[in-house]
């Protein structure tokens, strides 16, 4: 993982996301995480704490393949909204810190 970035949206992260040239979409495309995670470059984290509620966390992940894709992942950061996916992508994350 390069850096961590704090925008002060959500919709602000995605947007300079997509200028670097992250299009693909992960959320629609989950699956693809699950399938092919080896093969997955976590580039950019950007966590949203919401002011009033934890609930309203979040995070955008930068996400590039060894082949080149590059896309965004945005997932809640509740315990009850973390889907398979967002695990692996946490994991991918702590590997990375680890080395």
């Amino acid at each position: 993982m390069k850096k961590t970035y704090h925008y002060a949206t959500v919709i602000e992260a995605l947007k300079i996301l997509k200028e670097k040239g992250y299009e693909y979409d992960y959320n629609v495309n989950e699956q693809e995480i699950i399938d092919s995670q080896d093969e997955l470059i976590i580039d950019e984290i950007y966590r949203y704490e919401g002011e009033t509620n934890p609930d309203d966390e979040s995070m955008v992940y930068g996400i590039k393949s060894k082949s080149g894709k590059k896309g965004v992942y945005v997932t809640g950061f509740a315990a009850n909204s973390i889907s398979e996916a967002a695990r692996i992508l946490i994991d991918i994350t702590i590997k990375n810190n680890l080395k």
